[in-house]
């Protein structure tokens, strides 16, 4: 068991340390709009499409919630089912800093793995519309991207759109996955 703790504790401290050490000058595009912290941070946000990595791998119908906590602390929980809708909940969730106070649109959640392993990753606010029904959201590397909404099922013509709009912006999103909901 103990072997099997260090095996993993290395494997996520590599994994860490090779995004510190390799992050690229930024690719992805600064964002287009301030965002209100109240409106944006705050309640549920479903997960319609996002870039595919080892940590969601048959991670399904997956949200976002904001919370604010006594004293002032903003927390980020993501969550997802794994195997099906139905399947048990895969949680995930730190603290969050945000990076340019009045503008909002740049922060970074401390997230804690496996109950030991430090995390920071920083996500920018790519685009959101006026009425915070959507956004879409990426590393400053642009390396990992989602589209968010704050519907569970958003008409087809919308996630097209915004799948469109990502392309735009430089995105490769050919690579994207859209999880069952």
């Amino acid at each position: 068991m103990r072997a099997t703790w260090r095996s993993m504790a290395a494997v996520l401290a590599g994994l860490t340390l090779t995004g510190c050490a390799t992050a690229p000058e930024s690719r992805a595009p600064q964002p287009l709009k301030p965002v209100d912290a109240a409106t944006f941070f705050t309640g549920r946000w479903y997960e319609i499409a996002r870039t595919p990595m080892s940590l969601t791998d048959n991670c399904m119908a997956g949200t976002t919630d904001f919370r604010h906590r006594p004293g002032g602390t903003l927390i980020e929980r993501d969550e997802c089912a794994i195997g099906s809708p139905a399947g048990r909940h895969k949680v995930f969730q730190g603290p969050i800093d945000i990076l340019n106070p009045g503008q909002n649109n740049k922060f970074t959640v401390h997230y804690t793995l496996y109950y030991v392993v430090p995390v920071a990753v920083t996500y920018w606010v790519l685009d959101h519309d006026a009425g915070y029904t959507w956004f879409l959201v990426s590393s400053p590397s642009f390396s990992n991207v989602a589209i968010l909404s704050r519907q569970q099922f958003p008409p087809a013509r919308e996630v097209a759109d915004l799948t469109a709009e990502l392309q735009r912006l430089g995105y490769y999103t050919k690579t994207l996955e859209f999880p069952k909901q």
